[in-house]
């Protein structure tokens, strides 16, 4: 981490103001050079004391160690070849396709440089206690998740209809399932199998379903029911996870996970972090410590250490997700 002295930010939205508050903390000393096009964008990197670009090309320039690619998921691919091409290790944020995977991978073997693909939720402390509980198991287990909110009100500010998520290819129902599937298969193990319910039951503008369930069975025979939804009038975050030997639930906070005590039959409380920061405008189960770990991971792997998730994870997950869309056919294309 020495040896990084600027940090390019491709994307001064929200999660390009979180990259860089988070890696200022652990690189203090660090310049920073935001590529943005948007002119209030610029201005705003401007105001806050940043080298500001309007290209990528112009942020090369500036000869930055490190990049975070923090545009919206549809659009990573070129980005990221033409940001290692100019010799620069990529932090990525979550790609919501596979596209041009072999080329970012060739690219990033020829100039020596390190791409980092970002999956949150494998960072967080109550996804490792998970894996490790599931791990311990020497018998399968079944579990129940559903993980939902209302599409209109994952960005209040603008229109769904304006923002990735509206979109068919980085609809947000994709969205849920490529942020949750890479914890889901770290801890149950990879997937032999999914079966696809889906239906629209809402009157959001949107071409793709609103509610999805799968069921999915992993190849060592743990089997779940995963309920994506954009349709939720509340922000839900809800597993249970049954076995003969284990029983666990978990609401998505830092203070409602518990595990049955089988001697008592009672669930005690399970804390990972002793406090959780939260930032005010996102749902308060979204903490800052699995997005600083993973940053961590990141500088890590620069120094050549392994890292938990890479290309080729995320590809597998993409994958996944392709083939759930396939089973959607058009039986919800239908007027409410």
């Amino acid at each position: 981490m020495s040896d990084i002295s600027s940090i390019l930010v491709v994307g001064y939205g929200s999660m390009g103001r979180r990259r860089i508050r988070l890696v200022k903390e652990l690189i203090p000393d660090a310049k920073i050079i935001c590529v943005d096009s948007n002119a209030d964008r610029q201005a705003q990197a401007k105001e806050a004391g940043f080298i500001v670009a309007s290209t990528i090309d112009e942020g090369i320039s500036y000869s930055p160690d490190i990049a975070f690619v923090c545009t919206s998921p549809g659009r990573h691919a070129d980005i990221i070849i033409e940001l290692l091409n100019g010799g620069i290790h990529v932090f990525t944020e979550l790609n919501l396709t596979s596209d041009k995977y072999d080329e970012i991978k060739a690219t990033a073997d020829k100039n020596n440089k390190v791409v980092f693909v970002s999956s949150t939720l494998i960072y967080k402390r109550q996804m490792e206690v998970f894996r490790e509980i599931v791990s311990s198991q020497n018998k399968p287990v079944t579990y129940m998740y559903h993980v939902g909110q209302y599409l209109p009100d994952w960005h209040p500010w603008e229109s769904y209809k304006d923002f990735f998520i509206g979109r068919k290819e980085t609809n947000g129902v994709r969205e849920i399932m490529a942020i949750q599937l890479p914890w889901i298969i770290r801890t149950f193990g990879n997937v032999a199998d999914v079966k696809v319910l889906h239906q629209r039951c809402t009157g959001l503008d949107i071409n793709f379903p609103d509610s999805v369930i799968l069921s999915i069975e992993h190849e060592n025979g743990n089997i779940g029911s995963f309920l994506v939804d954009v349709t939720s009038r509340t922000a839900v975050t809800k597993l249970e996870i049954i076995g003969e030997d284990v029983h666990l639930t978990w609401n998505g906070h830092n203070d409602d996970l518990f595990k049955l005590n089988l001697e008592t039959k009672e669930f005690d409380r399970i804390k990972v972090y002793e406090t959780e920061e939260h930032i005010e405008g996102y749902s308060d189960n979204i903490a800052e410590e699995p997005y600083r770990d993973e940053i961590r991971e990141f500088l890590k792997a620069i120094e050549g250490e392994d890292i938990r998730y890479g290309l080729s994870d995320d590809r597998y997950v993409l994958e996944i997700i392709d083939n759930v869309e396939r089973n959607y056919g058009k039986r919800y294309e239908y007027d409410i």
